[in-house]
């Protein structure tokens, strides 16, 4: 009997945008389809500025073993002459076993190249700033049917009230609704778990200790319990942020867009973390590893009080970060 042969992944991508959601989902899309031919294809990200044409051809010359390479170049919009016409050339030819993604602004800026790969039979994905008030609801709609939920027709205007115009949080918070509803959302769950206030979210407490807000931090914890929010998806929070500050801290200040393979999370949360990080020292990381470890046990069943419990942790954390 023959097997079925995967279809070899298309060598060349155009990512036309600003949208950094959809971006680096459209990436990682790009990512997954690759990996289903060659599952140890290798992500490299670099920035089109800091990027030499010498460079460009070494990463996308073919490997000696013939390693799959999947080779992100971020900020297309910016090349000079001399890169563009090396990633306009190597369109023209691209290597076997790698796929080169080309991310641009989508602007007028640098659309020669985007031009040029276009006519080079570059697949096209638009990315595009999503700014106005019906295209954010008409994202949540395709936000809560990727996620095999259903929302009524009032429930996306409370949802864009409470959380805002970020098109990441608007995800995180639609994800978190089709997840805690069983997939159908109404105004009311939305009204439960938001009441206008997007400072109830896990996300949101674990924000603020990040940044030192003590005030804000058992505000946004006391609103997020009282809205209904589980405790231990506040503790998860909690514990996430200074994951994500101890891997970046110790990635040290390098590209985001380069650091993204490498740390395993979009180049938007590490430029994030790589400005709250500096005001952790390494000794103020390690008591609020220690104190997001202690509170997620509690609220998994060791605590008599899991509100007492999250409150406690977060003066912990706080007070590390202010200690000298």
């Amino acid at each position: 009997m023959t097997g079925v042969t995967a279809s070899p992944p298309v060598p060349l991508h155009l990512i036309l945008g600003e949208e950094e959601l959809l971006v680096e989902r459209t990436v990682q899309a790009v990512l997954a389809a690759v990996r289903t031919v060659d599952p140890d294809t290798e992500l490299r990200r670099f920035r089109g500025s800091e990027l030499t044409a010498g460079q460009l051809a070494e990463q996308l010359s073919p490997s000696l073993f013939a390693e799959g390479r999947l080779v992100v170049v971020a900020g297309a919009h910016e090349v000079g002459k001399e890169l563009a016409t090396a990633i306009t050339e190597y369109a023209a030819a691209p290597a076997d076993g790698i796929v080169l993604v080309v991310l641009h602004a989508g602007g007028a800026r640098g659309k020669a190249l985007a031009d040029d790969l276009r006519k080079a039979g570059a697949a096209v994905t638009k990315c595009d700033k999503i700014t106005r008030a019906d295209d954010r609801a008409d994202f949540v709609r395709g936000e809560v049917r990727r996620l095999g939920g259903k929302i009524a027709p009032g429930a996306v205007g409370v949802l864009l009230e409470a959380v805002g115009s970020d098109l990441r949080e608007l995800a995180a918070a639609t994800g978190q609704l089709v997840s805690d509803t069983g997939g159908t959302i109404d105004e009311a769950a939305v009204r439960r778990y938001h009441r206008g206030r997007a400072e109830s979210t896990g996300f949101a407490v674990a924000d603020k200790v990040v940044a030192g807000d003590r005030s804000g931090a058992l505000e946004a914890l006391r609103w997020s319990l009282t809205l209904g929010v589980p405790a231990v998806l506040v503790a998860d929070a909690l514990a996430d942020a200074v994951r994500t500050l101890a891997k970046v801290g110790a990635a040290g200040r390098g590209d985001p867009n380069r650091l993204a393979g490498t740390l395993g999370m979009p180049p938007w949360k590490i430029r994030k973390a790589q400005g709250q990080v500096r005001a952790w020292r390494p000794e103020a990381l390690a008591v609020a590893f220690a104190a997001a470890a202690e509170v997620n046990a509690e609220v998994k069943g060791a605590a008599a009080d899991p509100a007492y419990a999250l409150e406690r942790a977060v003066r912990r954390m706080i007070d590390a970060r202010e200690a000298r």
